[in-house]
């Protein structure tokens, strides 16, 4: 059962009515639509009668039985679209090819088939809000450019070796854009699913320099921070926010130390941070029978006092303990920073 056109396909017949074409051999230099079609093929046909100025053209179904032409669908004819009732006398039904079902190149380059429209690199539908559908057979799929996948209500995004990724435009020119894209194969053990939540609201943005952002109320079952060891016992503490969240000093102190508090070696924490923002560090210093403190604060290299839990700031630290300082940094201007700390003992 296929659809078959082929040139030079002519013959008569006699028929009368409505009902199937009996086809009554070919004419001169034409040759039989049974030498051309198999049984239920279908081809586009016209009968013309010009005894009766009668004309009919339509898809019809070849039956090799009978050596008859169904008239499955009239697509035009002189009785208003409907099939001719065909009167005696000898009629001509030849092979066609409908102008409607004809795809042509106009002059522009553009080619248009019934309601879609192809122009050089561009299909498009001619009708008012016309959709265009791309439908696989079974379980294919629809394949764009050998990496986009779309079945089924799945989309799989592949690539040639790099990460795949997903870039969503901001409404002014496309000046900017979010991306989404996969980690790198070493950080997988399995495949992930990421379920979006079920209400309006930003998700997770995360700025240039690291910092993420969650917007509205949330709920996280834990927090996995992290705790950078170190082995140093004198000199100025750097305390990169970037990196860590919380700095343990193994070795027992040996000198009173400053801590300068900032982004990382090439960005300040004023840059990190917006007005109204807070963040929170925890430094463990080990101390052994003779114990120091830290007894000089800074923030990007500038000096801050902090505001101390119970009034005072320490003056010493805790023999043959940990002693753990917590500082709460508020920026509440540009480089101005309030800042509330605590010192506790742990042994």
């Amino acid at each position: 059962m296929a659809l078959v056109i082929k040139d030079r396909v002519k013959e008569t017949t006699t028929t009368t009515g409505t009902g199937a074409i009996s086809l009554g051999g070919a004419t001169t230099n034409f040759v039989t639509f049974s030498s051309v079609l198999s049984n239920a093929d279908t081809t586009y046909y016209a009968i013309v009668d010009t005894n009766n100025s009668a004309f009919e053209v339509g898809l019809g179904t070849y039956a090799s039985s009978g050596n008859t032409l169904t008239r499955t669908t009239v697509l035009a004819s002189s009785n208003s679209g409907s099939a001719v009732d065909l009167q005696a006398g000898t009629k001509s039904i030849f092979c066609a090819f409908p102008a409607d079902k004809a795809v042509i190149e106009d002059s522009d380059g553009t080619v248009s088939i019934e309601n879609l429209k192809v122009d050089t690199n561009t299909i498009s539908s001619t009708n008012t809000d016309g959709n265009i559908a791309l439908t696989p057979n079974g379980a294919g799929k629809v394949v764009l450019d050998t990496g986009v996948e779309v079945t089924n209500g799945t989309i799989d995004i592949k690539n040639g070796g790099s990460v795949s990724n997903v870039k969503f435009y901001c409404e002014s020119g496309n000046a900017h854009y979010t991306q989404i894209q996969s980690a790198l194969h070493a950080a997988y053990s399995g495949n992930v699913t990421l379920t979006l939540p079920t209400v309006t609201g930003n998700l997770i943005g995360s700025n240039a320099s690291g910092k993420v952002s969650l917007s509205g109320t949330t709920s996280i079952a834990e927090i996995i921070e992290k705790v950078t060891v170190q082995t140093s016992t004198t000199g100025t503490i750097n305390f990169d926010f970037l990196t860590q969240a919380v700095e343990l000093y193994t070795a027992n102190q040996t000198a009173n130390r400053t801590i300068n508090f900032r982004g990382d070696g090439s960005t300040t924490l004023n840059s990190i941070m917006a007005v109204g923002e807070s963040m929170t560090a925890a430094i463990l210093m080990t101390q052994g029978s003779s114990a120091y403190y830290l007894n000089a604060y800074q923030v990007d290299g500038s000096s801050v006092t902090p505001e101390w839990s119970g009034g005072s700031a320490p003056s010493a630290g805790n023999a043959s303990s940990i002693d753990s300082y917590t500082f709460t940094i508020i920026k509440t201007a540009d480089a101005t920073f309030t800042v509330l700390a605590s010192q506790i003992q742990f042994a």
